[in-house]
């Protein structure tokens, strides 16, 4: 295993190759940023059973997230009231959520849900790490 995704450093803005199937499985964190560039971010998430990533949506950012472990629910549409386009998802599943549209991820499974996430642009400070989803919620940087 590298410690290039276990130490909690971002390698953004330099050349960086990672198995990201073992750095999303192994990753125990609810979400760290992988990688940070101009225009693209990687992070990796956990998503704890019966947690979810919570209800939001990115105006400016199209999204990418891919499932590599669990099962769960991905819901989104145009508005916080109407999430009118909603799917199971699970290993090796891709999500594509557009700029503009409100989404969410909730883990049914019985372990934790365990995906990344692409974003264009980036969406999170270079080097964030939320040990807890409570973590995300308390981080002054996060919407």
């Amino acid at each position: 295993m590298s410690d290039d995704y276990t130490t909690g450093k971002d390698r953004g803005k330099q050349p960086f190759v990672v198995n990201i199937e073992d750095a999303s499985v192994e990753n125990s964190h609810y979400r760290r940023t992988l990688w940070t560039g101009e225009h693209l971010q990687l992070t990796v998430m956990s998503i704890d059973v019966g947690d979810d990533v919570g209800l939001e949506v990115h105006p400016d950012n199209d999204q990418f997230l891919r499932v590599e472990q669990g099962a769960g629910r991905t819901e989104m549409g145009p508005a916080e009231d109407d999430l009118n386009f909603v799917r199971e998802v699970k290993d090796d599943d891709v999500i594509m959520v557009p700029a503009g549209t409100w989404h969410n991820v909730v883990n049914t499974g019985d372990t934790p849900l365990k995906l990344y996430a692409l974003y264009g642009p980036p969406d999170h400070e270079p080097g964030t790490v939320h040990p807890a989803h409570k973590d995300a919620e308390k981080d002054p940087n996060e919407d």
